[in-house]
């Protein structure tokens, strides 16, 4: 099998102005990053704004392992299988960061046969949006430093800066600095210190705000510290809103771009589902489901983590809601959950599939609890067995679910109509979606509630540090919006290593942040971090290019 970087170098793309025109968006609405990629300028919103919504498809996955799970390639070739079907399809994506490009994960384009391209510009630079966002976040990190450097006119406390700095790699050296040393002349001397691109409030904005107007208030609004006597400081305090909202003039636009198969895949905003609410943009969704028929859709990591932020947070915010759920599975991954080493995934063990199928069991519920129609696709590797397979699919029935086998990967869409039929199947299906809590419950009560229903937790416990900033932030207003968990993505707990469907545990929140520009709290749990390190062996020790450019070691 050829690598996922050579089968898109040898993709037979259209131009992305024909890719577009076959969406409903004429050339006069693009602007164009050279041939095979482009932004939809926003004068199209006007054209189609009042058009009627297409189906919303949602595709999600078990909780993560190494053996893999395919969730970006399933939804790929789900887009490209339901276009064979004669069905007019949009597909919806995040957009890579390039931490996980050259630490350990890879790229976010999907892979096989089952691919956005250009998948080496996607998985890079792309159309600047990322780096867009990070010079607006450090703009703002200057100008709150240059603030207290002449006078401190607002009362910041310099130990109660909230803004961190960010960049669009794994650093976990610059997790925590200290800034404004060298003198009178460099500033004041201050802790702070890095995140991760992705998970930047102004990433969270972009993806949650409808225009740019919408965009500068959320800017407003966001919370940059705390005075000396504990009142918060805005952007709006520091009057730059305009000034960080001109950095993203661009980056508003959603991107356009296709599969190996020429199909219209919009991939805007990449916030990460672990350490933030993990789903593409609420603009390049509506477009989507203005200009398609069926739009599928994804978010990050497993169901707990993803898809719970995309049904409680997006759909809150964007007055939209899925008419079908997609859970996707492997046979390896769900042995792994019961237990097996990943260097003994290659023999039948029903044993351990058994076990390991408690996983899948708690995310069909989870997605259940929302009251949507969910259909199981079974990611095919070689070698799953007839009876591996067969004994997936009856547990999946007898929960209630659709499910189908997937061969994305490896056939491309046509891999993929079993489940396409499925899928279509479901979205007859009547639904009556609820959030599963309150946004104007207590911040405590709104945290314990996804812990036990969406984790299957006992209770939270919740670190002194943790109670005093929640009782803060009540005090201050700041209570009533939705809760962002920050999770481990490998374990329904916040354990990593309690693998399967764990029992007889209590999540710990050891930090909650304000993100009053998004709109709500982030709950920071276990060990998780918002910057990630690199591994022993990074992916950049394999990527390289010739002398011709041919970039090789992507993946």
């Amino acid at each position: 099998m050829k690598s996922d970087v050579q089968i898109a170098q040898e993709a037979q793309m259209q131009p992305i102005i024909q890719v577009a025109e076959a969406l409903g968006v004429p050339e006069d609405e693009l602007e164009l990053y050279g041939k095979y990629k482009a932004k939809i300028s926003l004068k199209a919103w006007e054209r189609i704004q009042h058009r009627p919504d297409g189906k919303l498809v949602l595709v999600t996955a078990i909780t993560p392992t190494p053996a893999g799970e395919g969730k970006t390639t399933t939804t790929v070739g789900l887009g490209d299988a339901l276009r064979r079907l004669g069905k007019k399809v949009a597909i919806a994506l995040r957009e890579p960061s390039l931490g996980p490009c050259f630490g350990v994960k890879g790229g976010a384009a999907g892979g096989g046969y089952a691919q956005i391209v250009p998948m080496e510009d996607i998985n890079l630079h792309f159309t600047g949006d990322i780096h867009a966002i990070t010079t607006a976040h450090n703009l703002l990190a200057a100008i709150i430093d240059n603030h207290l450097h002449h006078g401190n006119e607002l009362g910041i406390d310099p130990r109660r800066v909230t803004w961190r700095r960010v960049m669009d790699l794994n650093e976990r050296a610059l997790r925590n600095i200290v800034v404004g040393l060298g003198g009178k002349a460099n500033g004041v001397p201050r802790e702070g210190g890095f995140d991760i691109t992705v998970a930047s409030e102004m990433m969270a904005i972009l993806c949650l705000a409808k225009d740019l107007a919408d965009l500068k208030e959320r800017f407003n609004r966001m919370v940059i510290g705390y005075t000396y006597d504990n009142r918060p400081v805005t952007v709006r305090d520091l009057k730059v809103a305009g000034a960080l909202t001109v950095l993203f003039k661009d980056a508003i636009k959603p991107n356009i771009c296709q599969t190996l198969e020429n199909t219209p895949a919009l991939i805007h905003g990449g916030p990460f589902a672990n350490i933030a609410h993990g789903c593409n943009s609420i603009i390049a969704s509506k477009y989507g489901l203005k200009l398609a028929d069926i739009l599928v859709t994804e978010a990050g990591f497993g169901a707990d983590l993803g898809a719970e932020k995309f049904l409680n947070i997006k759909c809150r915010f964007a007055g939209f809601k899925p008419d079908a759920v997609v859970i996707v599975a492997t046979v390896r991954a769900l042995k792994m959950h019961g237990g097996v080493p990943k260097t003994d995934l290659a023999g039948e063990n029903m044993a351990a599939l058994e076990k390991g199928l408690a996983n899948l069991e708690k995310h069909i519920e989870n997605i259940q609890k929302f009251g949507l129609p969910t259909v199981v696709a079974i990611n095919a590797f070689p070698l799953d067995t007839k009876a591996e397979l067969d004994f997936v699919e009856a547990k999946c029935r007898a929960l209630g679910a659709q499910v189908a086998l997937s061969e994305v990967w490896a056939k491309g869409g046509a891999g993929g109509e079993a489940l396409a039929h499925k899928v279509l199947a479901a979205l007859e299906q009547p639904r009556q979606f609820k959030f599963i809590y309150d946004e104007k419950l207590p911040i405590k009560e709104k945290i314990v509630t996804i812990a036990r229903e969406i984790y299957g937790a006992d209770g939270v416990n919740f670190t002194p540090a943790a109670h005093r900033t929640i009782e803060e932030l009540t005090a201050l207003g700041f209570d009533k919006t939705p809760i962002c968990m920050a999770k481990t993505q490998y374990s329904l707990s916040d354990d990593m290593t309690k693998i399967g469907r764990p029992a007889g545990f209590d999540i710990t929140v050891r930090e909650v942040r304000v993100s009053a520009g998004a709109g709500f709290l982030v709950a920071i749990t276990g060990d998780i971090m918002t910057m990630p390190g690199l591994p022993k062996h990074p992916a950049a020790e394999i990527i390289d290019i010739d002398n011709d450019g041919k970039i090789t070691g992507l993946f």
